[in-house]
């Protein structure tokens, strides 16, 4: 077998391979302005010529602080063009994190981009001996030998022979130089670094292009943070294929930016599948009757034509018709709602549910999830175009072994697995035991070579009564209901399980409306005795399939949504468990306590 490319190599070659006008894009003052391939390459390489010139060599660590935007990878190639490894720290990084992960890594530059991420570093200066310089992506308000501008270290007319030494020094790395540090957000504990390689990054690049390929007409959007491991593997392989990057630098404002940049390619997490669910069946029950039953009937064409669909066979005539009828009435308006021109989504950093994924599908959305850790870079197995079973997280990648240990836990092996934890060996030869890397996750593969996780290894609910309950699937399909957004399982070492639910609000106030009930706060209209029976009939569908030791007994309706802010998602939307049940711990005391349910 050939000697695969470095990630470096990879990078370079697809800059000159596909050079382009419009390489990135990002919103500033109001309007969308584009990069190119020429300049994005020079502003690399001024960089690393700039860094160099600070000290910054083959193995230093470079932090990252920084949103998604173009000089997000700008930095990115710069450093893993010197040899050096990024440190990517999230925007919204406490100052404890902030502080332990720069301290850690001995980080010796930080770029940061705004004067919040700033402050955050400047109040830690006495505390960061090895960091020797901060550079900021905009106006800080002072400058000096540790401080520097963006604007000091670039060029975008950077001369033909610094590019050329650049180049020369990024493609004479080898497969196994450490490409960058990732501290993993986790549910629980102290972060780990996690030390990927450059052949690590190519290895996955390079499965998924064979998997998944792009066209070099496609506009990928960046929605996920960069500085985790499935956004940013993401773009190495819209890269690689010459695709187009439009940066969006919030959550918040996606659903604007699909409708003024109209992407063909984005990978999400479940969370944002959940919300677009939420908000067809929304507005689909805001619809006259006729209207609601022509949706209807265009998801029952849909779901029928599942099987060709996913197998990539073409439908037979009369179903043919059918369903160009059914996108002409239905499947158009939902696609035009997401800007129009999605080929296809990457669902991933979370289970999806298999509901949610097969719902969507019916409607004309394709979406191949897939599953993977940082540790892992990250990719282990997805579905893709002619090999999709919904409720599966696809094959393992080519190269990539798996297989399931005897207590249920992912196993895998391959090109893709880390080096290593940074300074942790013990941690590290837990993880890597025999060869295998150890995912904590259980699953199974079928008899396809498909891939279905069921849960946590750590997040299995063992109750009073010694059965083992696997909390996700319960969880998902209790966000199939329109009037539920967020749900969580409790239930270690107690009788039986419980739920914290967050209804969805806007849903469950329509429903009260059509029922004739008045309520003001969120509080009094849980209590509604309607609202409470709605609920009860919720939980019961989700009981009724389940053996009894699965079975919900009570649950409490929650006012307030999970969220980051709040501590209880991490940073890919992922339900931070044990949190959460420290901070309802009295509610939940309270909930094992009482007969009925609770809200609060």
């Amino acid at each position: 077998m050939a000697e695969r490319p470095t990630l470096n190599q990879l990078w370079l070659d697809s800059l000159h391979r596909h050079p382009r006008p419009d390489l990135l894009w990002a919103k500033r003052d109001g309007r969308w302005q584009a990069i190119s391939s020429h300049t994005f390459l020079r502003r690399a390489a001024s960089l690393a010529e700039s860094l160099q010139k600070l000290g910054v060599g083959k193995g230093d660590r470079v932090a990252l602080f920084s949103e998604n935007r173009p000089e997000w990878h700008i930095v990115d190639l710069a450093v893993l063009g010197l040899g050096a490894i990024n440190v990517p720290i999230y925007l919204s990084e406490s100052v404890e994190r902030l502080q332990y992960i720069l301290q850690h890594s001995e980080a010796k530059v930080c770029f940061v981009s705004t004067a919040e991420q700033f402050g955050k570093v400047s109040l830690l200066w006495n505390e960061l001996p090895a960091l020797e310089h901060v550079v900021s992506f905009g106006v800080v308000g002072e400058s000096g030998r540790r401080v520097l501008a963006w604007s000091a270290l670039v060029r975008d007319d950077a001369p033909a022979e610094v590019v050329g030494v650049f180049e020369a020094t990024a493609r004479a790395l080898q497969s196994d130089d450490v490409a960058t540090l990732i501290y993993t957000s986790g549910t629980t504990g102290v972060p780990k670094g996690v030390l990927l390689t450059q052949d690590n990054f190519a290895s996955n690049v390079l499965a998924l292009s064979d998997l998944l390929p792009k066209k070099s007409d496609n506009l990928a959007m960046s929605m996920l943070p960069l500085c985790h491991i499935y956004e940013r593997t993401n773009a190495y392989h819209y890269f690689h294929h010459g695709v187009s990057i439009a940066y969006a630098d919030s959550f918040e404002r996606v659903a604007d930016y699909l409708l003024e940049v109209r992407p063909t390619a984005m990978a999400a997490v479940p969370r944002f599948f959940e919300k677009v669910y939420a908000n067809i069946q929304k507005k689909v029950a805001a619809k006259p009757p006729l209207l609601r039953r022509v949706f209807d009937w265009a998801g029952r064409v849909g779901r029928e034509t599942l099987p060709y669909r996913l197998a990539l066979q073409p439908l037979p005539l009369g179903l043919r018709l059918r369903y160009a009828l059914a996108d002409l009435l239905v499947y158009r308006k939902i696609r035009a709602q997401l800007g129009g021109r999605f080929r296809y989504f990457i669902s991933g950093g979370a289970p999806l549910s298999p509901g949610i994924n097969e719902y969507l599908h019916s409607l004309g959305l394709t979406i191949y999830e897939g599953y993977g850790l940082t540790e892992t870079s990250p990719v282990i197995s997805v579905n893709y175009p002619g090999r999709t079973k919904l409720g599966t997280v696809g094959p393992p990648l080519p190269e990539v072994e798996v297989k399931i240990a005897e207590d249920g836990e992912v196993l895998c092996r391959g090109p893709l697995i880390m080096k290593g934890y940074y300074r942790m060996e013990e941690e590290t030869r837990e993880a890597l035991r025999d060869g295998w890397f150890h995912t904590g996750d259980i699953g199974e593969l079928d008899a396809d070579g498909f891939l279905r996780i069921t849960d946590r290894k750590k997040d299995l609910i063992k109750t009073a009564g010694g059965k083992y309950v696997a909390p996700q699937p319960i969880e998902n399909e209790l966000k199939q209901s329109p009037y539920i957004q967020g749900a969580v399982l409790v239930g270690d070492r107690q009788r039986f399980v419980a739920a914290l639910l967050v209804p969805n609000y806007s849903a469950v106030e329509r429903f009260a409306a059509e029922q004739g009930v008045a309520a003001g706060t969120r509080g009094e209209l849980l209590a509604q005795p309607k609202v409470r029976a709605l609920f009860d009939a919720e939980i019961e569908k989700v009981n009724g399939h389940r053996a009894q030791f699965e079975r919900i007994k009570r649950y409490a309706l929650l006012e307030h949504e999970f969220s980051f802010d709040g501590g209880q998602l991490t940073y890919t939307q992922k339900v931070r468990r044990r949190q959460v049940e420290e901070q309802y711990k009295e509610l939940l005391e309270r909930l094992y306590g009482e007969e009925n349910t609770v809200q609060v």
